[in-house]
């Protein structure tokens, strides 16, 4: 696949956060780059449980709703008088 730089993910749309910063592998302390580099996984963690927690929540809704459609048609169709 042909890396371009003006295709956008799904991801891009949700984080308005710059790309961390990549160093490359020459000498030099990279303690220093790990902490903020976790810092952003941490905060990008959060943002993926958040929006995951939403989903779940809206699935179950759906779910019960849809449970609750089928049976009153059920309950409707077989109990004809």
């Amino acid at each position: 696949m042909e890396s371009d730089n003006s295709y956008t993910s799904w991801a891009d749309q949700w984080d308005s956060d710059p790309p961390p910063q990549t160093r490359s592998r020459g000498g030099g302390n990279s303690a220093g780059g790990k902490g903020k580099y976790s810092r952003k996984v941490e905060a990008g963690w959060g943002k993926t449980k958040a929006v995951a927690s939403t989903g779940m929540k809206k699935v179950k809704e759906g779910t019960s709703v849809s449970v609750h459609w089928i049976k009153d048609k059920y309950h409707k169709t077989t109990h004809k008088h």
